[in-house]
Formats: structure tokens, sequence, C-alpha cells
């Protein structure tokens, strides 16, 4: 009896474990003929929004420089391209006829002097003669009317000497700003034209520290900058005095800073854009006046955004809709508001929650409504790029 009895709880107990064995198996086998897809939750960080628009640098300051006195051009004084500081000494124009203005100028001022002195004497004794009644009052008056005379003949000598020494002066044409110089347009042995705008011209000189550049802002995006100065996101639709980041094609440096100074005050209506100008230092003078360059201004303040990779969005008819899982590992689908790109990462405006699991790859295996095994995936943005350049 007792020999049945443990043949009989042998049985029992192996036909038990079997059952287990075949059951876990049975579960494992239903497990794996899940869809497998891998989700993540969102990337909740801190963003700032930046526009992006082509503009061109121009110099802050240029100047065509103009013979101011004609003669013959006796010497260059710069290197064509050069960098030039304001004083700087750029041409020479043979000084000769106008020093020997400023001689003669000189003797009619001597001169006029002389009379001075002359007519003041006889003025003198004319006074004294009318006292004791030696002489008439109409000498009188023609001493004093002659002591005029020889005062406004020295004046007149004065103003006709400080005018020949400065078109002396003039005969050596300096840097008036400081910047880069073209080439020369006139060389040694020519003869200039000088006196007004008409004059002839030597060369030009462009500041490039600092340097402007000029660019368009569309319509839409002024309007939304308008919407969030009346928000109080922005100090004005333009925002002026704020920070720029200056881009150059090539992207092999970092973004420049510099500052938005001037937005102008009315919309291109040929064009529907507003031009703006931002200014920035320039100091190893390696941006030049016609280069291009990408503006990227403000476009959103700073504000905790959830990211996706946007390669988990999909367009469903006419939406966007990202996949996300219920709490019981089913396929849910949500539409969404898209916002901008940082570094591969799409914002998402609205649809979407920070607990939330998203698919983020494996979607074309399951459809809305099917139960799927998930797979975390994580996935991160480079914690030095929190921007996004558009």
């Amino acid at each position: 009896m007792h020999m049945l009895t443990s043949s009989f709880y042998v049985r029992t107990t192996a036909a038990f474990l079997a059952a287990i064995i075949l059951a876990g198996c049975k579960e494992e086998t239903a497990q794996q003929a899940l869809p497998k897809v891998f989700v993540s939750q969102p990337l909740a960080r801190e963003v700032t929004g930046w526009d992006g628009f082509t503009g061109r640098f121009e110099a802050t300051d240029t100047v065509d420089v103009r013979a101011r006195v004609s003669g013959l051009i006796e010497r260059v004084a710069f290197r064509d391209g050069a960098i030039v500081k304001k004083g700087d000494l750029l041409f020479v124009i043979d000084p000769r006829p106008y020093q020997a203005e400023v001689t003669q100028a000189e003797g009619r001022l001597a001169d006029a002097q002389s009379r001075l002195q002359l007519a003041d004497v006889e003025l003198g004794r004319a006074k004294v003669l009318i006292r004791s009644e030696a002489t008439t009052t109409s000498i009188l008056d023609q001493r004093e009317q002659a002591h005029r005379g020889a005062q406004a003949a020295v004046t007149t000598a004065a103003g006709a000497l400080a005018r020949a020494q400065l078109d002396l002066e003039f005969t050596d044409v300096h840097a008036p700003i400081s910047g880069r110089i073209s080439r020369k347009l006139v060389s040694e042995g020519n003869l200039v034209a000088g006196g007004d705008a008409s004059a002839t011209q030597l060369t030009t000189i462009v500041s490039i520290d600092p340097i402007d550049v000029y660019f368009d802002i569309d319509e839409e995006s002024y309007l939304r900058y308008g919407r969030l100065a009346a928000a109080g996101k922005r100090a004005s639709a333009g925002n002026v005095g704020s920070e720029v980041e200056i881009v150059l094609p090539d992207d092999a440096t970092p973004p420049r800073k510099g500052i938005l100074d001037f937005v102008e005050n009315r919309l291109d209506k040929s064009t529907g854009t507003l031009r703006g100008r931002a200014r920035l230092a320039n100091p190893d003078h390696t941006l030049n006046p016609g280069q291009f360059a990408r503006v990227l201004i403000v476009g959103d303040t700073a504000h905790r955004a959830l990211l996706v990779p946007d390669s988990a969005i999909t367009t469903d008819a006419t939406e966007r809709v990202l996949h996300v899982l219920d709490k019981d590992d089913r396929i849910a689908s949500h539409s969404i508001e898209l916002g901008r790109v940082f570094d591969g990462l799409r914002e998402i405006k609205s649809g979407l929650e920070a607990s939330d699991r998203v698919v983020i790859d494996g979607i074309q295996r399951a459809q809305v409504g099917d139960k799927v095994a998930p797979k975390l995936k994580l996935f991160s943005v480079s914690s030095a790029s929190a921007e996004s350049r558009q």
C-alpha cells in the first residue's frame, strides 16, 4: 500500500510540473508572437527657438576719398587693399603752387597790417589836432574812415592767408576714417581736379570693425513677433537691442554675437519684408562687406518643451500623429501640434504628455489597437545645443 501511494505521488508531481512548464512555454510563445516596438518617454528640457534669415554684410561707414585741391599727384602713400587708420597719409598733391599762394598771402597781410599802423597813427594825430582846433572835423572823419578801411583790409588779407594755408594743407590727403582701403584710382604723375563733389575720386575706404549685416524679415514672422510682444514675451515686434547670432555659410566657426540695432519703419510693399540690421565686432578683419551670412534672432522665448525624434511622427490623413502605448501596452494614436526642430528632435506643442510612452521605432509592425511587446530605447540631444536654428 505504501509503495502504491509513493508511485501515485511521483506521477502527480510530474504531471503538475509538466503542466507548469507547458503553460510557461505557451505564455512565452504568446509573448514572442506580439509585435515588438521600441518606446521612450519624450525628452523634457528648456529650449529657445531661433529664426534664421539670409543677410549680407555691409560697411558701417563708406567714404569716397576725393581731391580737395587740384594739382599733380606727387606720391601715393598706401598699399592697395591695406588696413588704414584715421589720419594716415594717402596721397600727396604737388604743394609748391599752394606754398607760393601762402607766401603771397603772407605778404599781402603784412602790407595791410602796415597800412593799418599808419592809419592808426594818423587817426591819433587828428584826434589831438581837433582838440586844439588845429584841424577840421571833416579831416577827422576822413582819418577814421581810412582807419576802418585799413582794419578791413587786414581782416581780408588774414582770411586769404588762412584759405591759402588750408589749400596747402589739403595737398596732403589723409584717411578720413579707419578701415580697409581700395586700390588707387589715380597714379603718380596724373593731374586731379579738386573742390566739390565732382572732384576726382582717388580711392574708397570702408570701415570693417564694427561691421553691419542687413537682412529681411518675412511678414509672417513679423506678425508672430507682434503677437509675442502683445503677450509680453518680447520687448517689441522688432526687438531692437536684442542679441543675435551670425553664422557664416561654411559653418566652420562658432556663431558670432551681434546686436540688433535697427529695424526699418515700414515693410517693403514689393517683397513683403522688413529690413533689419545687426552690428557686430570684427577685430580680426575676417568679415568683409558683400559677404553672405545667416542671421539668427530669437523667435520664441525660452520655455519648457517636450521633444521626440522627428522620425517618430507620422501623417494620418491631413494631421500629424504620434503613436503611444496605453496602460495595457496597446497602440493608440494622438493628434499633435508640431513645434520647432531642436537638433533632430521635434517639439510637440500639444497632444502629448511627459509620461506618455512614445513608439519611436517598429510602428510598421502593428496597428492602432494592437497589443505589442514594448522595448525601452532612450534618445537624447547634446546638452550644448538647446536652441533651434532654422
